[in-house]
Order: C-alpha cells, then structure tokens, then sequence
C-alpha cells in the first residue's frame, strides 16, 4: 500500500511537472496554461455530460427492475476521470478523457473483466474482511 501511496502523491506530480516544464520550453509557458484550461473546461463539460446519461441510465434500469451493474461502474470511471481532468498535468489530462470517453470506458472495463475472470479462475482473488468491532 505504501508503494501505490507513494507512486500516487509523489512520482506522478513529479512526473507531471517534468512533461509541463518540457511542454513549456517547446510551446511556450502562456500556450502551456492554455491548454490546460482548456482540457479541464473540455473535460469539466464532458464529465458532466456523460455523468448525467450514466444517471439516466442507472434510473432506466432501476425502474425496470434491472441491477444497474454496468452503468454503476460507468459512473465510477466519469467521476475517476472528472478527478483526473480537475488534477494540472497533461498525463493525468490523458488519463481522465480516457475514463471519460464511452468507446475507451468499454475498452478498459472489457481489459478489467478479463483480468478478473482470470484471477476468479486461477483462485488467486481472495476477499480479505476486517469487523470493525
């Protein structure tokens, strides 16, 4: 866990740092912010976009009387890649347009399923609970 804590809040904010000094130096710094700014509005606009269909899409099921699986995940991927797009850095930019856009969602959610199956089939995914009291 301390790996994924440290790789999460320092190696990528160093690496992203890195990638928007080298972008400044080719494109200049006003260029640099720019774009930016206009990832995140771009980005602030379609997860708000795809948000309210997956919403939408979550009450169509519920009111049919079907388990919204699919859309549930959907909806976590649009607030991942909301955070992402919130978060400076044209890695984490990349990162959170890819949870953001549909045809890529599906790619990464079919990519995740078959890692699953696999660990389900091979016994290699356990369940670890913990009371509380």
């Amino acid at each position: 866990m301390f790996i994924k804590l440290l790789l999460a809040f320092v190696i990528i904010p160093v690496i992203e740092l890195a990638v928007l000094m080298k972008v400044g130096n080719i494109i200049g710094i006003f260029n640099t912010v720019m774009v930016i700014l206009i990832t995140g509005v771009w980005g602030a606009y379609l997860a708000k976009s795809q948000g309210f269909q997956v919403v939408r899409r979550i009450t169509n099921n519920l009111e049919q009387g079907n388990l919204p699986t699919e859309e549930l995940l959907d909806g976590a991927f649009v607030l991942v890649g909301g955070a992402l797009l919130l978060t400076p850095g044209f890695l984490t930019d990349l990162s959170g347009l890819i949870c953001l856009i549909p045809q890529t969602r599906y790619l990464i959610k079919a990519w995740l399923r078959r890692k699953l199956e696999q660990k389900l089939a091979s016994g290699k995914f356990t369940v670890h609970y913990r009371s509380w009291m």
